[in-house]
């Protein structure tokens, strides 16, 4: 019976070693890389604008522009065209 578990934890630890070095083997995969918004140069500050339905203010390269007025989503922009 010992010499039976013996030949099981060897089995394993060999199968473990094997695994671990096909993984390190193996390039990692990467994700798809979405293009980032523009962003402002860090110092510098960027105007903010206040949505004209709820009031709150957000930067202005955020805005949601419908009639001539700023919203902060557009879900507001539809509920205030109505």
């Amino acid at each position: 019976m010992t010499r039976l578990l013996f030949w099981l934890a060897l089995a394993i630890l060999v199968v473990m070693a094997i695994r671990t070095k096909l993984r390190q083997a193996a390039p990692p995969p990467q994700a798809p890389r979405s293009p980032e918004p523009a962003r402002p140069v860090p110092g510098q500050s960027e105007s903010m604008v206040n949505c004209a339905h709820c009031g709150v203010y957000f930067p202005a390269s955020e805005a949601v522009r419908a009639g001539g007025r700023e919203y902060c989503c557009p879900a507001h922009a539809r509920h205030s065209s109505t």
